[in-house]
């Protein structure tokens, strides 16, 4: 009689960690190519985040506000150091900076719509301001870059402040790109530039090149102004205790921190990946330099970088931060990367959530886009009062959670109130991992 045929059971191929799918794809592009990827969005890879942090919540050691009896305010005034005229916003969420010509002329009225509606401010970003963004924003941040384009002092004055950037986190140290079919008859005309050549802003502002030169910078802006004006310093997540330290000493009334979370409308892939830090991070950095200086809540101190929900919000509130800025969620808000869209993305070698089709200039929402006929498909009014909803929510998401710890403004939640789920946010967050006393690097047990 045979012996039976033993059967093997087949096994699953193990794939390498190291050489993924996707790093091997990006392999084989490159060398198909012979050039790096050009993208826009933000980092994809999995980073400590606010997600690693957990409110504590009042019980008996500490007393909660009851429901909405008891008021909880959500109002920041920045620009107290030396403007003259301060800005007032209602809830300590804003809008960050993004460019006409990355984003639609209707996607830029939109956002001042949304942001008016919801008594906040929205920023400008490259490429200088258009009618449709003033004439719609009842606070507008013009924002001055390295690049200069569409800068002029007229709308200077025209501003309610002004956002000296440094360096954004998706790109610290780099410039930023606007491919050449984004360049249409209008966006060259305020850049300056020949329509559909593809262009590359400055990595660094021509006219300083350190510390005691931003100071003198500030100083001229401050005198077209009128002294009138709130001056922010933006700077990338890369070494904030020291830029948060010289950007004060410079003469900022405002800091604004972007961690490596935070999009970019398009460079480097390995820029957006592999250079800066998280916004966990980079935050608690940027207020200890406030405080070790004596100047923290005096000059205010605006977090982005990832920034999703009204959580994300109170954590970063509770860390030390004035407001938060919102950039890649407000897109999402007035309809960018829908899968209503998909079919659409798909034609693109896309899919609606990857974020990375922004430079293209064919985003079939018609927000990231200067395709006329695509731009149709954004009712600017619709859009902004999604775009209101939305901070509403965060808002009142905030609230709830500071109501829950006892607190009666969002400005009085602190680090006290916090434990991290994992050692590294902890030791970034410069919390207790749960169940302990212990913050890395500090003692406890």
């Amino acid at each position: 009689m045979k012996d039976e045929q033993k059967t093997i059971p087949q096994t699953v191929p193990r794939q390498s960690w190291t050489y993924s799918q996707e790093i091997n794809s990006e392999i084989r592009r490159a060398a198909a190519t012979g050039i790096y990827d050009i993208r826009g969005g933000g980092a994809k890879r999995k980073l400590p985040h606010f997600d690693d942090l957990l409110f504590l919540g009042a019980s008996i050691s500490r007393y909660p506000l009851e429901g909405y009896r008891e008021r909880c305010e959500t109002k920041v005034v920045l620009g107290t150091r030396f403007a003259k005229k301060p800005i007032t916003l209602d809830i300590p969420v804003t809008i960050a900076g993004m460019s006409f010509g990355a984003l639609s002329g209707a996607a830029k009225e939109a956002l001042g719509r949304g942001a008016t509606l919801s008594g906040t401010s929205t920023t400008t970003g490259d490429g200088g301001m258009t009618p449709e963004e003033r004439g719609h924003s009842k606070t507008l941040v013009y924002q001055y870059l390295p690049s200069r384009y569409g800068m002029n002092p007229d709308d200077l004055r025209r501003a309610d402040a002004i956002e000296l950037v440094v360096g954004q986190g998706a790109k610290p140290g780099g410039g930023g790109m606007l491919l050449g079919q984004k360049i249409s008859d209008r966006v060259a005309k305020m850049r300056n530039l020949p329509k559909g050549i593809d262009q590359r802003s400055a990595c660094r502002h021509p006219d300083w090149t350190g510390p005691d030169d931003l100071e003198i910078k500030i100083l001229e802006i401050r005198e077209i102004t009128g002294w009138e004006k709130p001056i922010y310093i933006k700077i990338g997540g890369a070494r904030p205790y020291y830029d948060t330290t010289l950007a004060v000493k410079a003469g900022a009334d405002v800091v604004v921190i972007d961690g490596m979370q935070g999009g970019t409308a398009a460079t480097q892939d390995v820029f957006i990946e592999h250079v800066g830090q998280p916004t966990l991070a980079a935050l608690p950095q940027a207020v200890k330099a406030l405080q070790d200086m004596g100047m923290h809540r005096k000059v205010q101190l605006i977090v982005s970088g990832g920034i999703r929900t009204g959580a994300d919000v109170a954590k970063a509130l509770a860390l030390g931060a004035d407001a938060v800025a919102v950039g890649t969620a407000a897109l999402i808000a007035l309809g960018d990367n829908d899968p209503h869209w998909e079919a659409e993305y798909q034609k693109l070698g896309t899919t609606a959530g990857a974020y990375d089709d922004w430079h293209e200039g064919k985003d079939p929402a018609g927000i990231t886009t200067q395709d006329p006929e695509l731009q149709k498909r954004l009712d600017p009014v619709q859009a902004g009062r999604r775009l209101a909803n939305y901070l509403k929510v965060m808002t009142l998401e905030a609230q709830t959670i500071a109501r829950a710890c006892g607190k009666n403004h969002v400005h009085n939640l602190e680090p006290e109130d916090l434990c991290a789920l994992t050692v590294e946010a902890a030791a970034m967050a410069g919390v207790p991992l749960a169940g302990t006393s212990w913050i890395p690097g500090r003692g406890g047990y």
